[in-house]
């Protein structure tokens, strides 16, 4: 599997692990914050966050390999972007944000869904998180903050389809959730 290396760009460090995430039950009321790091731990913590699916024109999705030095799934394959959103900033300003932070994009993105999972990772932690899902179309090419993304390409979905039956364990669990949500209940959002 190839991925095109991220270009040279003015990067900057976008989260910190003790940035303060909204923790939620499971109809999405927060009920608090606490550290990215302490969300991380163990099992971890309950919180909110998204994570985008951005096509191109001529249909086809651009994916990201995170950074070697993430905590949780490094050097592994994911969609286009996630991250949480801020105390204080709605969910339309954070995924705005994030895909200019950390792809240098700018999208019309539309919320599609919303779904609660957790997967551990090793002995480094787990994701547990109430996660909104949005789809979105650019016709710019990404420049990726190489302090997050390691590499990126654009990849047709059947092609996506054939890795993810033939290499899985290339890539994040939210992500493979994600695409076989959107591809069996959501289909016509789409591009």
């Amino acid at each position: 599997m190839s991925g095109e290396p991220a270009r040279s760009t003015p990067s900057r460090v976008v989260s910190r692990e003790d940035e303060p995430l909204i923790l939620v039950d499971s109809d999405d009321h927060a009920i608090g914050t606490l550290s990215k790091s302490a969300c991380h731990d163990g099992d971890g913590v309950l919180h909110r966050a998204f994570s985008l699916f951005v096509f191109n024109a001529r249909g086809e999705l651009l994916i990201q390999q995170r950074h070697a030095d993430k905590r949780l799934w490094p050097s592994y394959w994911s969609n286009s972007c996630c991250s949480h959103p801020r105390s204080g900033e709605s969910m339309d300003e954070a995924v705005t944000r994030r895909l200019e932070q950390e792809l240098g994009l700018r999208a019309r993105l539309e919320f599609v869904y919303k779904f609660e999972y957790a997967a551990r990772f090793r002995d480094a932690g787990s994701e547990r998180e109430l996660c909104s899902v949005y789809v979105g179309t650019s016709h710019a090419e990404p420049v990726p903050n190489t302090t997050e993304i390691a590499a990126w390409r654009w990849i047709a979905p059947a092609a996506l389809d054939r890795e993810l039956t033939n290499e899985a364990d290339r890539f994040t669990p939210w992500f493979k959730l994600e695409w076989r949500c959107l591809n069996d209940a959501f289909a016509d959002r789409l591009p």
